[in-house]
């Protein structure tokens, strides 16, 4: 049984595709397949603020998501838990540094820290390697391509911002609300 495709999947793959391998001449389909299927997740705002606190609330300072993927000292309860949470700091690292590098700046929303584009590629990049480092039994697969995602997360960027370019407007672009 093949699984449900998102029905902006087409689109954000050709997007995607023409900008990774036509514009920066990264020709790695794994990389171009992931970064579409995280367009179309991030397309719903409800998925860009998943991580909760303790309290259920969406955290949204890139810090604090950090924060609470450790299994040690944060709140996740175990290394899978660690592994997810490190999974979605690297595509929300990746997918606000390239489509909303505005929100870096924003005065918006009033957050005790707006994280740099340096502080976005640090923790993108440690991320996706801790990911990465989970290479054993279920992971094993997968594990080669957020090794990919760190060694070439800049690049991965400046894909995104070719995309966004591509799509347009040409105005600056906020983050959705978050939805409670």
């Amino acid at each position: 049984m093949q699984a449900q495709t998102h029905p902006l999947e087409p689109f954000f793959q050709q997007a995607v595709r023409n900008s990774y391998e036509g514009k920066l001449g990264l020709n790695d389909p794994d990389v171009t397949a992931y970064v579409a299927r995280l367009l179309c997740e991030f397309s719903e705002s409800d998925k860009l603020y998943k991580v909760r606190d303790e309290m259920g609330r969406p955290i949204e300072e890139l810090t604090e998501m950090v924060e609470a993927s450790d299994p040690v000292h944060g709140s996740a309860p175990s290394f899978d838990a660690e592994r997810a949470l490190r999974k979605h700091i690297g595509d929300y690292a990746l997918f606000v540094a390239g489509m909303y590098p505005e929100a870096m700046g924003s005065s918006r929303r009033l957050r005790r820290h707006q994280p740099s584009l340096g502080e976005l590629i640090q923790a993108g990049k440690e991320s996706y390697y801790i990911v990465s480092q989970f290479n054993l039994f279920e992971y094993e697969q997968e594990a080669p391509l957020f090794a990919r995602l760190s060694d070439r997360f800049e690049r991965c960027i400046l894909g995104l911002t070719l995309v966004r370019e591509e799509l347009g407007p040409r105005k600056p672009l906020m983050l959705p609300p978050q939805v409670n």
